[in-house]
């Protein structure tokens, strides 16, 4: 079956509602996730949009959330998880507006999809600071051993 990651919130591909954006509270959906692969020491979500500034002429992925070292003992997030409410032991890394934790869509132009990309790998990367999205996919490419991902749309 493999890595999958759900929302009670947005079916795949489906609107994702604006509690969850800018226009809206900007708080998280609900994640949840199952079929970890046997030997998975940690999961990463990076939450990500490839289609900004505006999704018929993208020029660049604009980084919403980014998690990792989250325990696979855990099997999701409540909404609205606030960073004192993460499992234990998850890190954050920073999104592309320079600051950790969660930041909803705000799309300036057009429906843009948001890649909510869950990884599983095998071991923790431990404290790697404040990491970047590419930083992470650095040092996390090594250890990936599945992958899940859930795709929200949205437009303003």
């Amino acid at each position: 079956m493999g890595l999958s990651i759900t929302s009670p919130d947005f079916a795949h591909m489906g609107e994702i509602p604006a509690r969850f954006t800018c226009d809206g509270d900007d708080v998280s959906p609900a994640l949840s996730w199952s079929g970890l692969p046997d030997g998975t020491g940690s999961l990463v979500l990076i939450v990500d949009d490839p289609d900004a500034p505006d999704p018929a002429a993208p020029r660049m992925t604009w980084v919403h959330w980014v998690l990792y070292d989250i325990p696979p003992t855990a099997a999701g997030l409540a909404a609205g998880v606030a960073p004192a409410a993460l499992p234990a032991g998850t890190r954050e890394g920073l999104n592309d507006w320079k600051r950790t934790g969660y930041g909803g869509p705000c799309p300036p132009i057009g429906r843009h999809r948001y890649f909510f990309k869950l990884y599983a790998l095998d071991a923790p990367l431990g404290d790697l600071g404040q990491p970047s999205k590419a930083a992470l996919d650095r040092a996390m490419e090594p250890h990936v051993v599945g992958h899940g991902e859930l795709i929200g749309t949205y437009q303003r």
